[in-house]
């Protein structure tokens, strides 16, 4: 590409944003031109708005330190100076759905990490392994808002990135029930340990609406488009806790799953080794080359060993065994700020540049 996209962070200086300013540095499409955070950091160099507040484990990008803060309530100055954003900003829920459709309706798409949009009915929500053909709901979204080229698209919670994908490799078993428990790491919450001393050497069985996303949002994923919006899949039904765990990076899940087909452990493993979709065939940047690992040792994965696996965009699988009141059980992990956040918005993007989604202005 001779010309890269210009993008937009919005909510630029949280943890969210900062991470997509990580990634996108030196990106082969998209270069960040434009970071917009609330009105207190606006009209501050990018360096002195976020202050000793950059929590990334790579230093601050050279190219974004002196840009100057813009204020993300001014929609129309902010989209004039960019082709697409992505939103990371930190507001209620209504007025995260209010302020992305209204970047929406000038024209310039919106790659969201939020959840606001995740349950509006024409808003894709994707894993581009899993439902790439969801993006085709834009199409009447776009109709709905009165927009050319301007739409908003979501990817979903970090919580079910380390077994949604795996139950997805093996669908043609037909999974119908599945119980699983998340141990999320306090990034997900914007936090590090020296923001929040008090995880140290604890957990906290409860993160607010956790549950109810993570039992939820895979059906909406593997759902079909139906009169211009995604209707739910209705199984498998899930049932899930959510547990906050003393982990920097890394979402870890224990899942329990019956089918309706008796899969050998061969075959659960053969699909999960063998599994890839649309990023693989288009070679998106982001991409994993990999998307699932197996690992046969008996304590992986781990956190400490497997969460940067794939540059964080892959997902591990390890401890699959039968169980005496379920058919199989296993443990996953995914990391949550980049395959589950960030990194999973920008494959996004790259996706819906690869479909003509995003294009230049």
């Amino acid at each position: 590409m001779s010309q890269k996209l210009k993008v937009g962070i919005l909510g630029g200086t949280g943890m969210v944003g900062q991470r997509f300013i990580a990634l996108l540095e030196n990106h082969p499409w998209f270069e960040v031109t434009t970071i917009a955070a609330s009105p207190r950091s606006a009209g501050k160099r990018y360096e002195d708005a976020v202050g000793g507040r950059w929590k990334m484990d790579t230093p601050m990008p050279e190219a974004v330190k002196g840009l100057v803060v813009m204020n993300v309530n001014e929609v129309e100055a902010v989209a004039s100076k960019v082709d697409f954003v992505f939103s990371a900003v930190d507001m209620s829920k209504e007025e995260i759905k209010a302020i992305e459709e209204a970047y929406a309706k000038t024209e310039t798409p919106v790659v969201s990490n939020n959840s606001a949009h995740r349950w509006t009915p024409d808003v894709p929500m994707v894993v581009p392994e899993i439902n790439p053909g969801h993006m085709e709901v834009i199409e009447f979204q776009k109709k709905r808002l009165g927009t050319e080229r301007g739409f908003v698209a979501v990817k979903p919670n970090c919580s079910i990135q380390s077994y949604a994908p795996v139950l997805t490799a093996w669908k043609e078993f037909e999974p119908y029930e599945v119980v699983a428990t998340t141990y999320q790491a306090i990034s997900g919450a914007g936090k590090t340990f020296q923001d929040w001393p008090e995880m140290e050497g604890n957990i906290i069985p409860y993160i607010g609406g956790e549950e109810e996303k993570s039992e939820k949002e895979p059906l909406r994923i593997w759902g079909e488009i139906k009169d211009g919006v995604i209707v739910p899949a209705e199984s498998p039904v899930i049932t899930c806790q959510c547990v906050r765990v003393p982990v920097l990076n890394g979402h870890t899940a224990a899942v329990f799953v019956k089918f309706k087909k008796k899969p050998t452990k061969g075959q659960l493993v053969e699909k999960l080794r063998n599994f890839s979709g649309a990023p693989q065939e288009l070679h998106l940047p982001s991409a994993p080359e990999h998307f699932i690992q197996y690992l046969e040792e008996e304590n992986r994965p781990q956190v400490t060993e497997d969460v940067d696996y794939e540059k964080g965009m892959g997902i591990s699988v390890g401890r699959l065994r039968e169980d005496t009141v379920y058919d199989w059980k296993f443990i996953g992990l995914s990391h949550n700020t980049v395959r589950g956040a960030a990194g999973g918005a920008i494959l996004c993007a790259e996706l819906l540049k690869a479909q003509g989604y995003i294009t230049a202005k």
